[in-house]
């Protein structure tokens, strides 16, 4: 299993010489091996990996975890999509008031965007998916809602012995009122549970996070309780608020650190980074 980040920015990109560390596009993970492509979130991010994909490939699997336009905006841009000798598959989550078809036609429809979804030459395959286990080549996948505003899923990735967890927005203290005391209450735990590498959603600092209570996203040191809680091996914090500069980041990161040692390894997710298992 091969893993790029191709965006980690939470909300709306952010790009800059201040973001040049950590980058500035919005959600999305490719996630490979010789045989399968998937892609996780058609952030920002998506539109330039679409413009480095081997011409080889013919199928490509994107998982959305939700269709806030931070997750969707880089779709319209995605190259792939305007070939048609390629298949592109879109999942997302089921919701108990309109179609995943529907909703996708929203953002490919005016005043949002000028190209239809029914204009694209090779129509995507849409799936709905709920708490759901499938397989995609020798991937195996788990979906399970989490929460965040809207139908929000988070993905547990399996291939052999190795496990990737993909949390990239969601509220660990709404789940729980005991949190992070109560495992088997704690949305998410399923998902990342003795995973050897979590992205999470760490958009904001302790500090900032009263402030924003009910707003979908955690703090960073809720999420390394959260994955000390799942005994990962190693937590990249996702998900990053726009306005946090590569310094703030750093910050961050440090304060959460300081006099403190842990069992697993713990960063901040950056653009660009390549992980394999």
């Amino acid at each position: 299993m091969n893993i790029k980040v191709w965006g980690c920015r939470g909300s709306l990109p952010s790009p800059g010489p201040e973001n040049n560390k950590y980058g500035g596009n919005t959600s999305c993970v490719q996630v490979y091996d010789e045989d399968t492509c998937i892609i996780l979130d058609a952030g920002s991010g998506i539109q330039r990996l679409g413009r480095f994909l081997s011409p080889e490939i013919k199928e490509i699997h994107i998982l959305l975890t939700h269709l806030h336009i931070d997750h969707t905006m880089g779709l319209g841009f995605f190259l792939p999509l305007y070939n048609p000798t390629v298949e592109v598959h879109l999942w997302g989550p089921s919701s108990s008031t309109d179609p995943l078809l529907q909703r996708l036609r929203r953002y490919f429809s005016a005043p949002l965007f000028p190209v239809r979804l029914g204009d694209l030459p090779n129509h995507p395959i849409i799936h709905e998916l709920s708490m759901t286990d499938f397989e995609l080549g020798r991937f195996k996948i788990k979906s399970e809602y989490v929460c965040h505003p809207g139908p929000t899923l988070a993905y547990r990735i399996q291939y052999g012995d190795s496990i990737f967890a993909y949390i990239p927005d969601h509220e660990l203290r709404i789940g729980s009122a005991d949190f992070p005391n109560n495992p088997e209450w704690t949305s998410g735990f399923e998902i990342a549970n003795n995973a050897d590498l979590l992205f999470h959603d760490g958009s904001y600092s302790i500090k900032e996070y009263p402030q924003k209570i009910g707003w979908g996203h955690s703090a960073v040191k809720d999420v390394i309780s959260f994955a000390q809680m799942c005994k990962v091996k190693r937590l990249a914090v996702f998900h990053h608020e726009p306005t946090n500069t590569d310094q703030q980041l750093d910050e961050i990161l440090m304060n959460n650190l300081k006099d403190q040692t842990f069992d697993f390894q713990i960063e901040m997710c950056m653009e660009g980074n390549t992980y394999s298992f």
